[in-house]
């Protein structure tokens, strides 16, 4: 049977809701008396608060008398009230009902990890509970009443494996594979002469003609060129005519234009700029006339078949994201849809402003439905790839510095044990060591066993005694 003491002004107010709960049935008035009748009386201790003389919900801390001038009834220290009779109706208990049982300790009323081994008050004045042998344990664990643990909504379930999936969430923006961009420049002083119908966003194809590009410096070299290859002196292309071909090469003239050449033995006055790759045309500076100076970019054309999402992961999640993980983007301007990628890069620096670091996720992008600079979402599983020993969050105690869950041993006996926490996910935590599987922790009402049990100061007591038979066995192997 597991009673609850009362103490001090807290008497006062579990009385109270001993009454309201109960309807006053447990302290009705006999006839022909003015006092209530209590199961045993103790007549000695100073009084802690003082009730109504006929059992009404009234109660004073200090001395009072009723309207009709009678005196309130005091109700002493070492008085004890039980909600776990039968019949749920309360009942004050004297010191005689524990029997022979000896007091072990006296502990913190407010559940504070202070004990001790006499009498004694806290700061507000409320009593020490004792704890008696039979109530407590020497291997730290923490006995229940049943009805008391079906009051509280005690549940357990068993430590089990599983794969803990945790996402890890983070915006992005679409960029351009920098692999997959081309630019078109002229390598010696050119002149346009004629553009394609070819605009800025056109998609192009590879070899589609661009613009027709007349210099004199590879007309020149296609006429040396030329010479060579019909020459009758020389007999053909090898070995004379390589260092001519190489210098159109050297020029960037396209090779279907040099074969052309080769065929028909022609001189062309123009030559003809087609697109080195499929894409689309970002830039587009090429004018019909205009002077194009070497270096100069006529046209800037990219693929965007395949594409990169550059997302800003925060400082805290970088050791939980490795190259290779999964992602999932999800554009805003695509609802519903998701694009499957992979994390190629981690990018070694942190934004000092924003403490975030980029990650490169690989796209595929084959219908053009991503485009660059495009706000997306990107979900990196960050989980375990294997099962692990895990159980649920809730059963978790995090003191900060300490965590621990409570072991269901049984028979109303709950065992607080220190364990090591690992990723969390999906309303699961991996536990790393001090649980095994199939070890049944409670998920539900373990706060309030912590404040009925005095968790703290029961995980401190284990740990001293685990410390205590340690130094034992090392002084037992000494010679």
């Amino acid at each position: 049977m597991t009673r609850l003491a009362v103490t001090g002004s807290a008497a006062a107010i579990f009385a109270a809701a001993a009454v309201a709960l109960i309807g006053g049935r447990a302290m009705q008035p006999q006839s022909g008396s003015s006092s209530l009748t209590f199961a045993a009386q103790a007549d000695t201790g100073a009084p802690i608060y003082f009730r109504d003389p006929d059992g009404r919900p009234f109660y004073s801390l200090t001395p009072k008398k009723t309207a009709d001038g009678r005196d309130y009834r005091a109700v002493r220290a070492n008085e004890d009230i039980s909600f776990d009779e039968p019949d749920e109706s309360p009942r004050v208990v004297t010191a005689d009902a524990k029997g022979d049982r000896k007091i072990k300790y006296y502990r913190n009323p407010m559940g504070l990890p202070d004990t001790s081994l006499v009498p004694k008050k806290d700061s507000m004045g409320m009593d020490y509970i004792p704890v008696y042998e039979g109530e407590d344990s020497d291997d730290g664990s923490v006995k229940l009443s049943p009805g008391k643990i079906q009051r509280s909504g005690v549940k357990s379930e068993p430590a089990e494996l599983r794969r803990i999936r945790m996402l890890l969430r983070a915006p992005g923006t679409i960029q351009l594979d920098e692999r997959r961009v081309s630019l078109v420049a002229m390598r010696a002083d050119s002149f346009v002469q004629k553009v394609a119908d070819v605009t800025t966003g056109s998609r192009v194809t590879k070899g589609q003609p661009l613009m027709e590009i007349y210099s004199s410096a590879v007309a020149s070299a296609a006429a040396e060129y030329l010479a060579t290859i019909t020459s009758k002196t020389t007999g053909g292309i090898e070995p004379y005519g390589r260092g001519s071909r190489q210098r159109l090469i050297n020029l960037d003239v396209p090779e279907p234009v040099i074969v052309e050449m080769e065929k028909s033995h022609a001189l062309p006055i123009t030559i003809q700029w087609s697109s080195p790759r499929d894409g689309i045309v970002l830039q587009r500076n090429a004018i019909e006339g205009m002077r194009a100076q070497p270096g100069d970019v006529l046209f800037r054309i990219a693929d965007i078949s395949q594409v990169w999402a550059t997302v800003d992961v925060a400082e805290r999640d970088l050791g939980n994201v490795a190259v290779g993980q999964p992602v999932t983007v999800r554009a805003r301007s695509h609802p519903g849809r998701d694009f499957k990628g992979l994390i190629s890069v981690i990018y070694p620096q942190v934004n000092k402003e924003t403490r975030t670091a980029r990650v490169r996720i690989e796209l595929a992008n084959a219908d053009l439905a991503l485009l660059p600079d495009m706000y997306v979402d990107a979900e990196i599983d960050t989980g375990t790839p294997v099962p692990v020993l895990s159980v649920a969050e809730s059963a978790l105690l995090d003191t900060g510095s300490r965590q621990a869950v409570l072991v269901d041993k049984g028979q109303g006996r709950f065992e607080p044990r220190e364990v090591k926490p690992g990723r969390r996910g999906d309303g699961y935590v991996e536990i790393r060591d001090g649980l095994a599987e199939g070890d049944a922790v409670v998920t539900s009402a373990n706060f309030l066993i912590d404040a009925e049990s005095n968790l703290k100061a029961a995980l401190k007591g284990f740990t001293e005694a685990g410390t205590a038979q340690a130094g034992d066995k090392a002084m037992g192997a000494r010679p």
